[in-house]
């Protein structure tokens, strides 16, 4: 009887001093979770870890309340961007996103409607270190705007991506700050591409449309592929619908960052014409099939028009390879180009079709009111706190006829105030084509709103 405990005791010893490597159970546990480790870290994960790091929360600062209008002066916008629920007036933050381009400079690019306004600019990074941000240059008709942090060293940046090879379907990453919720990140697709958003004044620009989350607060952060590559900066959602989203392409965002580090603004473009719509005669006259289309009325030398052989009679029936519905549509389409980039137009003459390649010319302040006074009929010269004065009234013109005075000062032209020169030149150039020009206009101590008839 006494061998048995005798046996059981050499047993357990035996058990005790099994080696650990043995333990099969343990091991096998251990590796799984390994395994799903890596199974996890998809590629969206992966961008998300390269990526978040150079994505910025920013807040802007105002001492008072702006009006709650977007950049372009149209209702379609105002619907993306006239600012959050609960706004009081007093000291207003405004909340946006942005990605840091240049670490090196501490370069960040964002949209400009999230720094409209002015005020304090600040910028918290992911790892808790917040910036002061100053404003390097905007342009509100790009919704583009290039800040640069302020005693800023070590930082991160984004890699660069190529919007010209995205393709429809392919899983898309956004982050940002929704509702003040920092770095939040958000999947979709690419749901289509060179989407234009129609507005008043017809088809404005071309834009990526993705599906993932976008929301007040995302405005000027990143959009990324899979590999962590920014390819657009998500700038609007369509209000009252759900997965349908907007961004920027980054080529598009490339051309203007590169004139904005030069000179501060996007310089205003043309190609030397004027034209009108396609009305119902015409439409007759050239054999047309619908009324769509642009008729060139006036062709102006030494202008991309004019070395392009563009004559006035001929009809631009597409821009850049989409069907041209008028005069407007050319206008808006147009103000969504650089002058680094190529036009192209399909032009009609004598029933024969041509695609013509144009490069946009900068149109300069001098030329621009040299035309200001031979179609509209008054000269402005520029006025410190904002507007222009006008100095001179051409006899008999429109302007002679609204009853414009030298002295008055327009302080608004269609829907662009007048607060530098450069902004006279983008009122001329969206107006310019128009048979009516409203314009806001001070005299002694009264304020008008006036129409000037053409």
């Amino acid at each position: 009887m006494d061998r048995w405990p005798r046996l059981l005791s050499l047993i357990l010893a035996m058990i005790l001093t099994l080696p650990v490597s043995l333990t099969i159970p343990g091991g096998a546990l251990a590796q799984s979770r390994a395994t799903e480790t890596d199974e996890r870290r998809t590629p969206v994960v992966r961008a998300v870890q390269a990526t978040s790091s150079s994505v910025v929360n920013i807040t802007v600062i105002r001492r008072d309340q702006p009006g709650a209008r977007s950049p372009f002066g149209d209702p379609f916008f105002d619907r993306f961007f006239g600012g959050f629920p609960g706004q009081r007036p007093g000291p207003s933050h405004n909340l946006g996103s942005g990605v840091i381009i240049d670490g090196a400079k501490g370069l960040v690019l964002t949209n400009a409607h999230v720094i409209a306004g002015g005020g304090d600019i600040a910028a918290r990074l992911l790892d808790g270190r917040e910036y002061e941000a100053e404003l390097v240059g905007s342009d509100p008709d790009f919704d583009l705007a290039v800040l640069r942090l302020l005693d800023a060293q070590g930082l991160p940046q984004v890699s660069m991506g190529d919007s010209d090879d995205i393709l429809i379907g392919e899983t898309v990453i956004a982050i940002g700050n929704p509702f003040g919720y920092s770095h939040t990140v958000t999947t979709g697709v690419i749901s289509a591409l060179n989407r234009p958003m129609t507005t008043e004044r017809g088809a404005f620009g071309s834009f990526i449309q993705t599906d993932a989350a976008i929301n007040p607060g995302n405005s000027g952060g990143p959009l990324l592929n899979i590999h962590g590559q920014l390819i657009g900066i998500t700038t609007a959602i369509r209000a009252g619908a759900e997965g349908i989203g907007f961004a920027i392409p980054v080529n598009k965002a490339k051309l203007v960052v590169r004139e904005l580090l030069d000179t501060g603004h996007v310089a205003p473009i043309w190609l030397g014409l004027f034209g009108q719509d396609v009305d119902q005669a015409t439409a007759r006259y050239f054999r047309l099939k619908s009324l769509s289309g642009m008729l060139v009325a006036e062709v102006h030398p030494e202008t991309p028009a004019a070395a392009a052989d563009i004559r006035p009679g001929d009809i631009i029936l597409a821009f850049n390879g989409r069907e041209l519905a008028g005069k407007d549509d050319y206008l808006a389409r147009l103000f969504g180009i650089t002058r680094n980039e190529t036009v192209t137009l399909t032009v009609l003459r004598d029933e024969s079709e041509r695609r013509l390649a144009l490069r946009p010319q900068p149109l300069d302040k001098a030329k621009a009111l040299e035309l200001v006074l031979a179609r509209w009929g008054f000269e402005l010269a520029d006025r410190q706190g904002g507007g222009a004065e006008v100095t001179r009234v051409r006899p008999g013109s429109a302007a002679a006829q609204l009853g414009l005075q030298q002295g008055d000062i327009i302080h608004q032209i269609g829907n662009r105030r007048l607060a530098s020169g450069i902004d006279l030149l983008n009122a001329f150039l969206r107006n310019r084509m128009n048979s009516a020009v409203f314009m806001r206009v001070q005299r002694g101590r009264g304020l008008y709103h006036v129409r000037l008839t053409l």
